[in-house]
């Protein structure tokens, strides 16, 4: 269970998300937190740049991997609007980074393009402890699930 500041960890990536919606981007937006609850970074996605691949989890796990201690990335925590996909949950663990808290799972994602009308990932949407079954993750979290959601229609009503 998370507590107050996790939630305005992550209420700043949902805001990260909807900042990202604003700029014309797919919604999703992270937050990389040190051992000691300091912000160290954070992001949203630039996949419309044509590159796919730069979603916020990943560039957090690579800035991790080239400024912080192997000690400090395994007591650090990595807050997101949504959880890491394949790629981004490989990037994690091989930083070495520590826990993962999402919003809303792969799985309530996929269920949301599904049911409108949208066709599958061009990556399958494993479970983080899947890829990397040795990070502690914690997710969904109730409470901001809803508002995710609406940015992801408000993506999809936009395209």
């Amino acid at each position: 269970m998370v507590d107050d500041s996790e939630m305005r960890h992550l209420r700043r990536c949902v805001e990260l998300a909807a900042h990202a919606l604003e700029i014309g981007d797919e919604p999703f937006g992270s937050v990389l937190v040190g051992p000691d609850g300091t912000v160290l970074g954070e992001d949203h996605n630039h996949v419309v740049t044509g590159d796919a691949t730069r979603h916020p989890e990943f560039e957090l796990a690579r800035w991790a991997a080239a400024n912080m201690s192997p000690e400090d990335r395994a007591g650090a925590t990595v807050y997101t609007s949504g959880e890491h996909c394949p790629m981004c949950s490989a990037a994690h663990a091989w930083a070495g980074l520590g826990r993962i808290v999402y919003v809303c799972s792969s799985a309530q994602l996929t269920e949301w393009r599904a049911e409108w009308g949208l066709p599958a990932s061009a990556v399958r949407p494993l479970p983080v402890q899947e890829v990397a079954p040795g990070v502690a993750v914690e997710g969904p979290i109730p409470g901001l699930s809803d508002e995710v959601r609406a940015l992801h229609r408000r993506f999809l009503d936009k395209a």
